[in-house]
């Protein structure tokens, strides 16, 4: 199956794409619909489908809210010790007033 120049740029502007003319001369589409074709004639009745990641029921841990108990570490990776020592990020003024 043969795409004219003009197939291609219909295709093109149905998934909004702007291809050039260059471009489509240099095309080979065909080969890739000649490989689709291929694999749709492959005989796969006798194969379970693969299943979907989303209907597992991956093991979660419980939802527990908690403060961590690791302000002191967190705090440490600050390179400006300005607020620190009093618990918090010490951070430079964003609004005038």
């Amino acid at each position: 199956m043969a795409f004219s120049k003009q197939q291609l740029q219909k295709f093109a502007d149905l998934i909004k794409i702007e291809i050039s003319d260059e471009k489509l001369d240099q095309m080979n589409i065909d080969s890739v619909i000649e490989w689709l074709d291929k694999l749709q004639k492959i005989d796969t009745s006798g194969i379970e489908p693969m299943l979907n990641p989303a209907e597992h029921n991956l093991p979660r841990r419980a939802d527990v809210v908690t403060d961590g108990n690791i302000r002191d570490a967190v705090l440490a990776n600050d390179p400006d010790t300005a607020g620190v020592s009093r618990g918090y990020f010490a951070v430079p003024k964003v609004m005038d007033e």
